[in-house]
Order: C-alpha cells, then structure tokens, then sequence
C-alpha cells in the first residue's frame, strides 16, 4: 500500500520479528567499528531503509518489546510466554543500536516492561482514527491480524504477504474481529496461551461461524450439541471444562488499546514523517560504520 503523499499513510512498525530475523540469519561476523557483533543492528538497518521507501508513509511509529517477563500479561498468567528463551546476550546488547536507527530514521518509537510493542500498535492504530486514510502494519505475528479492517492491512515483510480482511479469512476461516475469540478457543503455543483442550482450529472456526463471539458460545451452550459440529456433544464438554481458561485466554490476546503513548501534542502530528534526521543519521554511521547501507537510505516524498 504505497502513494503519493496526498494519501495519509501510517506505517506501525513491530521492530521485535526483524531484529530476531536479522540476528540468526546474518553472520556474526558483520561487526561494528569498535568490533562488536552487528548482524542485528545491520539487518534491521536495511529493512528500515527498504520498507520505508517501498511503502512512503506520511506516518511513521515503531514499537519494541523491551521484556519477555514483565508484562501486564505476566500479572495475568505467569506461564505467559514462559516458554520462550531470554534474547542471546549478543543480541539483546544490540537492541539500543536498532533502537537509536528507528529514531534517526524519523519515527516515532515505542517501548516498555509493562505494554509489548502489539499493545502499542494498537493504541496507536485506534488513536490515530480518520487522522490517516491507511495503516500498514509490519509485523509477522498473527494476533496483530485482529486489527485488519477496511483502512488496515498486515504486512509480513519477510514473506512479502499483505493480508487484508479476505486474506484473513482465507488463512483462518475467521473475521479479523474473531482472532481474539478464536485464539482464545484454540489456544496459542508461540505465547503459551492454554485456550481449550481439545478445541482445535476446526473446532473454533465453526463454532466461530454461527455464535461470531466466545462470548456468544458460552451464553447459549445447550446449542452446541445441535450444531453440524463432529462430536458436538464432547465438544460442549470441553467448552464446559474450559470456561476459566478460555476467558484468561481472551484477555490475554487482546490487545491493549489503552496503552499509554507519552505523546504530547496531537498524535498525528507526533508521528509525522518527514523523512530521516540526517544529523542523527550520519551520527549513527559515524559510530557504527555500515556505509554500504548509505545509498539505502530513502527519502520522504
């Protein structure tokens, strides 16, 4: 979703899939100036500069998780991504780097121990309301889907896909809307999100179908067993099982609309792109080196 900058375009950015991406697949052998391990660094350098100047945002904002720990999520569910490795101590020293690269490119950036960078997209994304006409979202992680609507697309930008409302249902038989209420039933391994034992994507997808919301399915239970569900009658037995976890399961995949943004001033504004800081930006290859990225580069426009 490219234009000219008549088009009010925002570009929400979810830095954590790319600088992961970045790390384990470039070499450890890309240093900085004074030696350092840069892969991270250098790898999401050029996917700022490529996705800047494929996508020309008027708008530009991007968020960081800044803990795998200590999210409000946590406080719900302390098993919440408890699966998951700590960031290797290499890559972790290079989050400040790609963080100060966000920031010499122009944008707008986000991050905290309490709120992950999908609480912030979505703050920003509900905030920003008609103030744009289009939201990009960059991310690979599917429970940003949720936020798809007729001015909203995800792109994953590692595969090349946008998805857009049909491309949603298409991947998962459900509205964008009912990700939450189908993640909920499903469950989710990546963030260790229980959902409902037994209730597969199957499962979710056609109860989905006929009651739209969880909530729906858990108001009228005596339903299921009359629905062309296969094993319609264990199913409710589930469902009854599951009630509590099905429930923190849902709050734990929605996302923070609420998250505070520190923004003085209006929004819109704040996240205006006017292409990169170039004092800051020849700051930063100063300090780092990378000059091949310079003719990267892109320009607002």
């Amino acid at each position: 979703m490219s234009g000219g900058r008549d088009r009010r375009h925002a570009l929400l950015i979810d830095a954590s899939p790319y600088l992961f991406r970045a790390y384990f697949a470039l070499p450890a052998s890309i240093t900085d100036r004074s030696g350092r391990p840069s892969q991270a660094v250098y790898g999401f350098a050029d996917f700022m500069f490529r996705t800047l100047a494929e996508q020309r945002p008027t708008h530009v904002a991007v968020a960081f998780d800044a803990s795998l720990q200590t999210s409000f999520r946590n406080e719900l569910y302390p098993e919440y991504k408890a699966q998951r490795e700590l960031p290797p101590a290499e890559l972790e020293a290079q989050i400040d780097d790609c963080r100060a690269l966000a920031q010499a490119c122009g944008a707008a950036v986000f991050a905290s121990e309490r709120y992950e960078a999908d609480d912030y997209i979505a703050a920003l994304r509900a905030r920003l309301g008609e103030t744009v006409d289009a939201v990009t979202i960059v991310s690979s992680d599917k429970d940003l889907m949720q936020l798809v609507d007729e001015r909203t697309t995800l792109l994953d930008a590692a595969r090349g896909k946008r998805y857009d409302r049909d491309a949603v249902v298409a991947s998962f038989g459900v509205e964008p809307s009912q990700i939450g209420d189908y993640l909920a039933l499903t469950g989710d391994a990546v963030d260790n999100i229980p959902g409902v034992a037994g209730i597969g994507p199957k499962t979710a997808v056609a109860l989905l179908e006929t009651r739209r919301t969880l909530e729906a399915v858990y108001d009228d239970l005596d339903a299921i067993e009359a629905l062309p569900i296969r094993g319609a009658r264990s199913v409710r037995s589930k469902l009854e099982a599951g009630l509590a976890s099905a429930r923190l399961s849902r709050r734990l995949v929605t996302l923070a609309e609420d998250a505070p943004l520190d923004i003085d001033g209006e929004l819109a504004e704040a996240l205006a792109w006017g292409g990169p800081d170039s004092g800051a930006l020849d700051a930063w290859f100063e300090r780092l080196g990378f000059q091949t990225l310079r003719d990267r580069v892109p320009a607002a426009g």
